[in-house]
């Protein structure tokens, strides 16, 4: 059972672009982020890249980094370091500019760690209690990133679906930080594998907080092909699991439902039932529904027949073995050569005339990347495509020469 301030306590505020900074900053203080966070230790701010492209809540806003950011250095957190990773359909090198990310951290002067890079050790965790799932997906064991241990943690998410967990937030922000490039080896029990990663950042972090932005928030296939709507919300806790059953209960999904979020209640890390959760500022129940729905995309529905369906047997052969490529390229040609260029690029440019969207361009140069198909995936298609060809030929051929 965990004990540590704000616990069952988030924080809510309305909000809009003229105020947006000053917002951060209040709707931190509300939920107690001086309390849950010691000034002594270096202070981690994740940064979520879920698609190296600018798409509307699928990444932290600039502004979230930048109010968050002002907010704490105000307060006397001096010592401020951002925190990246990437992942295997990810790059999160171009991510980090594309989203505006770059921009907010040079005009701060705020120094960023980058998890992927090879001089940062990782080493053995060993757990003071029993893991649920991470050692039998890693028995050979377990391995954290040795630069996060002892400093704060302060998690940026975004308010969104997604496709393996129904909602994405805090907790799951932990999933990139903590876990290496196999972390793809848990999506198969991904619920207790994020019970586990707050388990872990409860016992290597002096302190745990997050702080969510909804300005824009995703519903559908998350955390990359949404539909976007505005919701000008804006939450903040030291609670991960109450932030995402408050970000649940928003969205219109019953928290307790959702397995990552009651296996955490269950296990007094958090308090996940919306009845015991103590909310501070905006009163939700003015909200309007919301009425969000979890969706799939082809990529993803093809995942889960290896996860949790009739190819679960062959879920080694297909993603821990030397052939596990064809599932990134897969995912990179769904969204990158695909979904982005017909259906997700006329939402940026509709996103674009709002309120919001033009708070996004007017950051740094007040461009904005907006990708055609990508040009590599298209290279590999094509290739692969020339060489199936190929082979096709070539059996024709040799099977009309043995009919003759």
């Amino acid at each position: 059972m965990s004990a540590y301030p704000g616990k069952g306590k988030v924080a809510v505020l309305k909000t809009a672009p003229a105020t947006i900074l000053e917002d951060y900053g209040r709707v931190m203080a509300l939920a107690g982020f001086q309390q849950a966070l010691p000034t002594g230790p270096t202070t981690a701010l994740k940064i979520n890249i879920s698609w190296q492209t600018w798409y509307p809540a699928c990444s932290s806003a600039p502004w979230q980094i930048e109010g968050v950011a002002r907010a704490l250095r105000s307060a006397g957190y001096t010592a401020l370091v951002g925190v990246h990773n990437d992942t295997v359909v990810v790059d999160a090198r171009d991510g980090e500019f594309n989203n505006k990310h770059r921009f907010v951290t040079d005009l701060l002067g705020l120094p960023c760690i980058y998890l992927y890079e090879e001089d940062f050790e990782w080493f053995e965790y060993r757990p003071k209690q029993p893991f649920l799932v991470l050692d039998q997906v890693y028995p050979d064991g377990v391995f954290i990133p040795k630069a996060l241990v002892g400093k704060n943690i302060v998690h940026l998410p975004t308010v969104k679906t997604h496709v393996f967990t129904t909602i994405t937030g805090a907790m799951k922000n932990a999933f990139g930080g903590l876990l290496h490039r196999n972390r793809h080896f848990t999506h198969s029990v991904i619920h207790d594998t994020l019970v586990d990663l707050l388990m872990i950042q409860q016992d290597i972090h002096p302190g745990v907080f997050a702080v969510m932005d909804g300005t824009f928030a995703g519903d559908g296939p998350g955390p990359r092909a949404m539909r976007w709507h505005e919701k000008d919300i804006l939450l903040a806790s030291a609670d991960q699991v109450a932030i995402d059953a408050v970000s649940a209960k928003l969205q219109g999904f019953d928290p307790l439902s959702i397995r990552f979020i009651r296996r955490a209640h269950e296990l007094g890390l958090g308090v996940g039932d919306p009845r015991q959760i103590e909310i501070a500022g905006y009163d939700i129940s003015q909200e309007a529904p919301w009425r969000f729905e979890q969706g799939d995309t082809f990529a993803s529905k093809g995942q889960k027949l290896i996860y949790h369906g009739p190819l679960k047997p062959l879920e080694k052969l297909l993603l821990r073995t030397p052939i596990v490529p064809w599932s990134y390229f897969a995912s990179n040609f769904y969204h990158n050569v695909y979904w982005y260029p017909f259906v997700g690029r006329p939402r940026v440019e509709a996103a674009l005339q709002t309120k919001w969207g033009q708070l996004f361009k007017a950051y740094g140069d007040g461009r904005v990347v907006m990708p055609g198909m990508e040009p590599k995936t298209v290279a590999v298609a094509a290739g692969g495509l020339a060489t199936l060809a190929l082979g096709l030929a070539a059996m024709l051929y040799l099977r009309g020469r043995t009919s003759q």
